[in-house]
């Protein structure tokens, strides 16, 4: 009899001892997308990034509408040059047919973001520095002073441009956060975020958590509103900023700051999704729960995000798609979910990796949801490159060489019910773009979109393809910026009806372990060049790269090795599932 209650004891103690299982939150719109897209394809998005960086900084370049590059020496904003680049091919606005001072932030920001992610020095390429030129974004001349879409928003204006867009102002301030990440000590640089949160921190306490406005003035300090609907996802992006700024500068009311535009964001009674900042607003979220004991809801913004904006005095419509597309599944993409019976756009869906991946970390309770997300998304992404959808689902088939595949089509419609083109009547989907629409005299090249395709160093620095297809490794750090108390993590999502086996390349020069933060549990802890773990069938691995010899301590609701974080488990956990 005591035999068996020793037994009895040992067995409860290993059981005490063996972690929890994160329970994970289903969000409903990711739920009815497939396991398994069809059809399938990944392409190598960091030889994408590679090769459209390469074609796109060639001032040398020879053939039709090019260069895609010019020198602008008007000396906006500060004595120096900059150069800018077409927003799309051939744009009439622009450049040496238009103005040489009309270029966008979303472009040039754009483009050294996504170079810098996949490891191309943007600071020396060829004699230039391109994130230096960056900086003439900044609005000092019309008494702004933060970074702007336009050098000068009035000879943008004069050319075709955009009238003041509340995300137009508050993005190129997101992108210019993380260009100065990944290109630290460039001069002016942290003078400029300095003034930037000063700006945006001022802002939202004038707003005192009302953001129902089109745009604001931060010359006056004031909103306005226009024709253009009410922007309260802006709020997300000034969050953003100065969780970003409290990181780097150390500043406490920059964190008080980011939980004001919080506050203000999350008590909106629906969702006001407009363009891209409504899901920088649950990776914020996830960081101050995580790090700052705050209570968001999460899974609240998600669905806002994702279901999208269904307020009618709202950009009705806008959000994630979830249909399949005649022979084709675009579950993923970002975009209008009604015009037309769905727009998606290419630059949004790259975005909305950006800030969603990372939140896994400090909320892994989403991690089955994101993992299976991002394979429909990146593998829909594809369908915006020209030769990568066949010449029936695609707008210019005959002029498809001058992309070299790497100018992507800014768009991807259910139908083509804008242009009408006589074959294309019944395709389901149709690439294309609105570049023509845009002004009088564009040419049809219009259509592929340089600042469409960017900003794909996001996706070429996140995922990689294992050694099982549709089994993508995540990396949840690739753009987790202004975090340095953290360890390599990558989420893996068995999107099969089995277990499957993935193996992990160690790519450190030293040994490692392998440790999963959803089961809390060591995979293996010495690897020193391959290791291969199972993955239960449609779920997830959070696997976290750990030095060999760790010790793993749980304080604070936090895992350490340390005085770095390993895994968070504010998470509700499930414990049924020892």
């Amino acid at each position: 009899m005591r035999n068996y209650r020793l037994i009895f004891l040992l067995i409860t103690l290993l059981s005490c001892q063996k972690a929890e299982r994160v329970e994970q939150i289903i969000i409903d719109r990711i739920k009815v997308m497939p396991n398994q897209p069809t059809p399938y394809k990944m392409i190598d998005w960091k030889e994408k990034a590679e090769q459209f960086d390469q074609y796109i900084f060639n001032l040398d370049s020879k053939g039709s509408f090019q260069p895609f590059l010019w020198v602008d020496s008007a000396h906006r904003n500060f004595p120096q040059n900059t150069i800018g680049l077409y927003t799309v091919i051939g744009d009439v606005r622009q450049g040496t047919n238009g103005s040489k001072e009309f270029h966008e932030a979303l472009v040039s920001m754009g483009t050294a973001l996504g170079a810098g992610l996949v490891g191309i020095d943007k600071t020396n390429q060829n004699g230039l520095n391109y994130v230096k030129m960056t900086q003439s974004y900044f609005n000092a001349v019309n008494g702004w002073n933060i970074m702007m879409n336009n050098t000068n928003p009035d000879v943008a204006l004069l050319g075709g441009g955009y009238g003041r867009d509340w995300w137009y102002d508050v993005f190129p301030n997101v992108l210019f956060y993380g260009v100065c990440e990944l290109f630290p000590n460039v001069s002016k640089a942290d003078s400029l975020q300095h003034i930037i949160s000063e700006k945006f921190f001022k802002a939202d306490s004038i707003l005192k958590g009302n953001y129902d406005y089109s745009y604001f003035d931060y010359r006056q300090m004031k909103g306005v509103v226009n024709n253009i609907p009410h922007q309260q996802d802006a709020a997300a992006g000034h969050a953003y900023v100065l969780l970003c700024a409290y990181e780097k500068f150390g500043d406490s009311r920059y964190l008080q700051g980011a939980k004001s535009a919080m506050d203000a964001f999350v008590n909106q009674n629906e969702s006001r999704f407009y363009e891209v900042l409504m899901p920088f607003g649950a990776l914020v979220a996830a960081r101050l729960n995580a790090e700052h004991g705050t209570n968001y809801d999460i899974k609240k913004i998600l669905n806002w995000t994702f279901e999208g904006c269904k307020a009618a005095d709202g950009r009705t419509g806008w959000g994630v798609i979830a249909e399949r597309w005649g022979d084709y599944d675009v579950y993923g993409l970002q975009g209008s979910i009604t015009d037309g019976g769905g727009y998606a756009f290419l630059m949004n869906s790259f975005d909305m990796a950006w800030p969603l991946v990372p939140m896994v970390r400090y909320d892994s309770r989403y991690a089955n949801a994101i993992g299976k997300w991002m394979l429909n998304m990146s593998n829909a992404a594809r369908l915006f490159y020209p030769y990568e959808i066949d010449d029936q689902h695609q707008w210019l088939p005959l002029k498809k060489e001058i992309t070299k595949n790497v100018i992507a089509y800014e768009g991807l419609r259910k139908e083509d019910i804008r242009y009408q083109k006589e074959n294309l009547k019944g395709a389901s989907p149709v690439a294309l773009g609105d570049g023509p629409q845009w002004v009088n005299g564009q040419p049809e090249e219009s259509m592929f979109s340089i600042y469409s395709s960017a900003q794909v160093g996001i996706l070429g620095a996140i995922i990689r393809k294992t050694n099982v297809e549709k089994i993508l490794q995540i990396n949840c750090n690739a753009t987790d910026f202004y975090q340095k108390n953290s360890f390599p993590t990558y989420l893996y999502y068995n999107p099969y009806d089995s277990v499957q086996t993935v193996c992990f390349h160690n790519e450190e020069k030293e040994a490692v372990g392998l440790y999963d933060a959803l089961s809390f549990e060591w995979i293996n802890k010495e690897i020193k060049e391959e290791d291969c773990f199972t993955i239960p069938a449609k779920s997830a691995r959070l696997i976290v790269v750990l030095p060999t010899g760790s010790k793993i301590v749980h304080r604070d609701k936090k895992y350490f090795v340390g005085t770095k974080v390993v895994a968070f488990t504010q998470a509700k956990l499930n414990k049924n599932s020892l």
